[in-house]
This record gives structure tokens, C-alpha cells and sequence, in this order.
């Protein structure tokens, strides 16, 4: 495999509707970390908040149809068709109806459910 996977600064946590402001109160106001709301268009997560976690970005998802919170991370690539067809290979399948996304990104699962995006690196 000539495919090198290498961890993201995103991590997203899909936040139930009815946890939500809590949530945000908890890492804005107890935390004290820098929150700031950022305007978002997706048929999905109706409203998120940017958190700087350390060196990572942790992005608030308020995800209205959901029960529980779950965390999804980021996966970086150099070339995210190769990346995806050595997945394939190796069994994975994309999980691209989970959330809509760029052409050039799918997400996947790993054997315990936790979702990443697999992108092109920056």
C-alpha cells in the first residue's frame, strides 16, 4: 500500500437537539474555551459552533433527528481516489449518505462505528 493515512485537526461531535445548547455552554462558559457559532447550509446539522481545542478544531454539530452524540474524526490523504480503493480492498465500504459531501471526500466506519472523512490533505 503506498497510501498513507495521517490524522486531521477536525473532529466533529453530532450533538442530539434537545443536549445541545448545554453542550455549548459546557465548552464555552465551564470549559472557557474560544466558541464562536459559524453559519452552516446542511440538509443535516442544523446549527454548529467552531471550538479551538488545543491544536485541533472541534466542531459542534447540533444533528436534530439523533438520540445520542456521536464523534466523528478526520482522515487526511494525498490522493483520496487510491486511498478509497485500497478501503474497498481491505473491505470498507463509504458510508457517503451519511452526511452530504464534496465529490473528492467520502466518509468511512471503522469495525466500532466511529465515522471519518477521508479528504486530501492540505
Amino acid at each position: 500500500m503506498n497510501t498513507k493515512f495521517e490524522g486531521g485537526i477536525n473532529i466533529a461531535v453530532k450533538i442530539p437537539k434537545n443536549k445541545y445548547e448545554q453542550t455549548v455552554t459546557f465548552y464555552r462558559d465551564i470549559l472557557k474555551l474560544d466558541v464562536e457559532e459559524v453559519k452552516i447550509t446542511n440538509p443535516t446539522v442544523s446549527r454548529t459552533h467552531k471550538v479551538k481545542f488545543g491544536n485541533n478544531i472541534m466542531w459542534l454539530d447540533c444533528v436534530d433527528n439523533y438520540t445520542h452524540s456521536e464523534t466523528w474524526l478526520e482522515l487526511n490523504v494525498d490522493d483520496v481516489e487510491n486511498a478509497t480503493n485500497y478501503l474497498r480492498s481491505e473491505g470498507i465500504n463509504m458510508c457517503d449518505e451519511f452526511e452530504k459531501l464534496p465529490d473528492n471526500m467520502h466518509w468511512i466506519t471503522d469495525p466500532a462505528g466511529t465515522v471519518f472523512i477521508i479528504k486530501k490533505r492540505d
